[in-house]
């Protein structure tokens, strides 16, 4: 993972997600590092609303809330897989 505060104004901070060695050569938008790297940011820009955006070939924006131990995420979103987990 990548990430660097945003030049633009339009974003607070910019990223990019690998992991190669789990067969993910870039992955579009990752929410679940935006969980990690939210709270990096809190500290630093002393904020709790953000906006992201993660630079890939398809890239896409993410806004995203701090609220305790929790990170909300919103965004466009296609759905790729969908499953059921029965007990």
């Amino acid at each position: 993972m990548l990430e660097a505060a945003s030049l633009s104004g339009e974003f607070d901070f910019v990223s990019r997600f690998f992991a190669p060695a789990a067969g993910v050569n870039e992955d579009p938008v990752t929410g679940s590092s935006h969980c990690c790297l939210e709270p990096f940011w809190q500290a630093r820009l002393r904020k709790d609303n953000f906006t992201a955006f993660q630079a890939s070939r398809r890239g896409g924006v993410l806004k995203v809330r701090v609220r305790g131990d929790r990170v909300l995420i919103s965004g466009k979103a296609i759905t790729v897989f969908a499953g059921n987990l029965f007990a």
